[in-house]
């Protein structure tokens, strides 16, 4: 209770604190219900790997390092041994859909669009944070659920959020993992590393390859990270600092469009789990590359245009 008590913690840390801890007890539930539930071929492996994860998003603050670093490895075991799956969906039948949607119709967009507007509202208006906002805009959305329909008690939340993580399965901490990788790399001194390698390929003082290297580089590394976020840091510091913001270009102008440089390789990898592999799951699509095959000439049209922009504009 001393870091919720705490006048030096800020308010904003606090809330996201309990977002996490809630999103860590619906994790738990998740283990907890598949370990019971007889129709899933992995009941141990799908437990272990959830209430792991769960404990790590609950208690990861307080637990030390050490013990941290340990339930991931443990949390990573059972996908590498294929023991996660999912097991009896308990979904709406086809007529309940039906009826609820002629039900409600249009509106049903308002709770999906309340955690958006509440992220803005959150960014823009408070010291509060963007995550906080959707934290909120969370709870707004499951109230305006609940006045649709009398139905909608909070166990048909925590079931729905357990349908939806099952689902999804292990890839749903991938995410988390790329983010830490960046700073990971950074403190390895994987950008000093890139940066002496380019250094014997970009001529000094040759701003416009510097770009070039720099929006290809964001592009080929976050396919690897599979999160721009987490190139950019490492790009950066081996090229973006010292082949081209080192001599006079715009660094705002830069930072943002090289950012999503960094998009276009998230279009190209399976590595995006968010983006490119959940989907192919929840849609139970026969192609496990569909969505990055029609992504993929997009994002090279966009790499190009996005370069061309930063050396006319830098």
């Amino acid at each position: 209770m001393s870091f919720f008590l705490s006048h030096e913690v800020l308010l904003s840390e606090k809330l996201l604190e309990i977002i996490y801890i809630i999103m860590g007890a619906v994790a738990i539930y998740t283990g907890i219900k598949n370990a019971r539930d007889k129709s899933n071929a992995t009941p141990i492996g799908t437990a272990i790997f959830w209430c792991a994860l769960g404990i790590v998003m609950m208690f990861g603050r307080w637990i030390p390092p050490m013990i941290n670093g340990v339930l991931v490895i443990i949390m990573t075991l059972p996908p590498i041994f294929k023991k996660v799956s999912k097991g009896k969906e308990n979904a709406p039948t086809e007529a309940v859909t039906k009826k609820m949607a002629d039900k409600i119709g249009m509106k049903i967009f308002i709770p999906a669009l309340a955690m958006g507007i509440f992220a803005i509202i959150f960014a823009v208006f408070t010291q509060l944070g963007a995550l906080v906002g959707v934290g909120v805009g969370v709870l707004v959305a499951i109230v305006i659920l609940m006045i649709y329909s009398n139905s909608n008690k909070p166990k048909v939340f925590l079931d729905d959020a357990e349908r939806m993580l099952s689902t999804v399965g292990p890839l749903s901490m991938l995410p988390m993992l790329l983010a830490s990788l960046g700073a990971i790399f950074t403190a390895a001194g994987v950008g000093e590393v890139i940066s002496d390698l380019v250094a014997k390929v970009i001529p000094k003082g040759n701003v416009n390859l510097g770009i070039i290297v720099f929006a290809i580089g964001m592009m080929l590394f976050t396919m690897i990270m599979g999160n721009a976020f987490a190139a950019i840091t490492v790009m950066t510091v081996g090229i973006g600092a010292p082949f081209v913001l080192a001599y006079g270009a715009d660094p705002v102008l830069i930072g943002m469009v090289a950012l999503t440089c960094g998009y276009c390789g998230t279009l190209c990898t399976p590595m995006a789990a968010n983006f490119n592999i959940v989907p192919v799951a929840m849609l139970e699509m026969k192609d496990r590359f569909g969505v990055i095959k029609n992504q993929a000439v997009l994002a090279v049209i966009f790499l190009v245009f996005q370069i061309c922009y930063m050396i006319l504009f830098k």
